[in-house]
């Protein structure tokens, strides 16, 4: 930077007091420098970069909850990202519509907290359906029953299953729910200033009902599932292990296994049995909202619901089988 001496000083005072020189003048000899506005009380730890990654993880997440959902309630439910924001915890609180439904969990082995808001406007049809219902919203939002509480933080707990499954192939976790609150201006779960990631998704039940659901995850669970896994990236990788990966992926395309779903099972009598005619019903020995038996080969793997591909017929595995956990 040039620093004036007095002399030019006092001939630049002159210059400006005769009107050789204008102010005017000066400003436009100055350069132009653009600055960027930043507040300090909410910083943006997490880049564009960032924010892709946790759109495209939770869209896998929304589309397992998609078929889930539709399974488990047998209607048609379909979930989609909306968007992937980072504020503050205040911000998030102060943006919670009342009444709301809020799920506190924890991440296992990483003690991180998060939570997940359910839109009553999707919450109720939810319960509607449970009931065996239409999947109706009621005319006017209300505060939830116990009752209606105990199926939320069931539908929870379901929904948490799915998100673990969705993050399994970042990070083996496991979601349990500490509390489901329907006031949250009541607990200071994050000092107000935490920064925190909100993937808001939209949810579309049957042909009218919509609402949204909120998935608020503080910065520390973020470094651990986004922002640490791709530091780690370019180091760990090695042509040795890309060409081992290549190697076992053609190896196992070529055996043939024989996957079976068993929905369930009947007994009747041979006289029944070769009477049985088309459009005739069995009842079975398990209810709608019991998972069906998977078996590979002869063996009971996994436990899985029921669902659709387009208009294909489809299960979802939902959990390990108990006497398959030693073979797998």
């Amino acid at each position: 930077m040039d620093v004036l001496s007095q002399s030019e000083i006092d001939a630049l005072l002159d210059a400006l007091s005769t009107g050789e020189v204008k102010i005017e003048d000066l400003k436009d000899t100055q350069k132009q420098v653009d600055y960027k506005a930043y507040d300090f009380r909410r910083p943006n730890k997490l880049s564009k970069e960032h924010l892709r990654s946790l759109q495209m993880l939770h869209g896998v997440f929304a589309r397992f909850l998609s078929n889930f959902f539709t399974g488990y309630l047998r209607n048609n439910i379909s979930v989609e990202v909306s968007s992937v924001d980072q504020l503050t915890y205040e911000d998030f609180i102060r943006s919670i519509p009342s009444p709301a439904v809020i799920t506190i969990f924890t991440v296992k082995p990483l003690n991180e907290t998060a939570i997940i808001q359910f839109d009553p406007m999707f919450l109720f049809p939810m319960i509607d359906l449970f009931f065996g219902g239409n999947g109706e919203t009621p005319e006017k939002v209300r505060e939830l029953t116990d009752i209606e509480l105990s199926v939320t933080r069931n539908l929870s707990s379901k929904v948490l299953e799915n998100l673990a499954m969705s993050w399994k192939d970042i990070i083996l976790v496991e979601a349990e729910i500490v509390s489901v609150e329907t006031n949250p201006n009541l607990h200071q779960i994050f000092p107000f200033n935490e920064i925190m990631a909100l993937v808001t998704m939209i949810a579309k039940v049957g042909e009218s009902a919509k609402g949204f659901i909120n998935l608020c995850l503080p910065f520390g669970l973020l470094d651990t599932l986004i922002i640490q896994p791709q530091k780690r990236f370019g180091a760990q990788a090695s042509a040795r292990d890309e060409k081992e990966r290549k190697r076992l992926e053609y190896w196992l395309g070529f055996p043939m296994v024989e996957l079976t779903v068993l929905t369930g099972q009947a007994r009747i009598t041979v006289n029944d049995f070769l009477q049985l005619q088309k459009g005739d019903v069995l009842v079975l020995d398990r209810r709608i909202d019991q998972d069906m038996d998977v078996y590979v080969g002869e063996s009971l793997k996994y436990k899985a619901q029921a669902g659709t591909v387009g208009n294909q017929l489809a299960v979802q595995i939902t959990a390990l089988a108990g006497e398959g956990d030693q073979d797998i």
